[in-house]
């Protein structure tokens, strides 16, 4: 039975690393839902500003030339 304590320890270790395991699962899961919550996130960000892109070209191209804009009489 001189193995005994070696095995012991050997099972010891093994059952920490499970532990472990289980962490960094539980982690890895959160952190990949997380980088989902963020792409959603960002995509729709940029979906806005495409929009409000597009609709500040739609008033600049409303705005007269530079050239043709007349004077106010006084």
């Amino acid at each position: 039975m001189s193995n005994q304590p070696h095995i012991d320890q050997i099972a010891e270790r093994v059952e920490r690393l499970l532990v472990r395991h289980a962490e960094l699962q539980r982690t890895n899961a959160l952190l990949t839902a997380q980088v989902a919550t963020l792409t959603q996130e960002r995509d729709s960000l940029k979906s806005r500003l495409g929009a409000a892109r597009a609709r500040v070209d739609a008033l600049l191209d409303r705005l007269p030339e530079s050239g043709a804009v007349q004077k106010n009489p006084s």
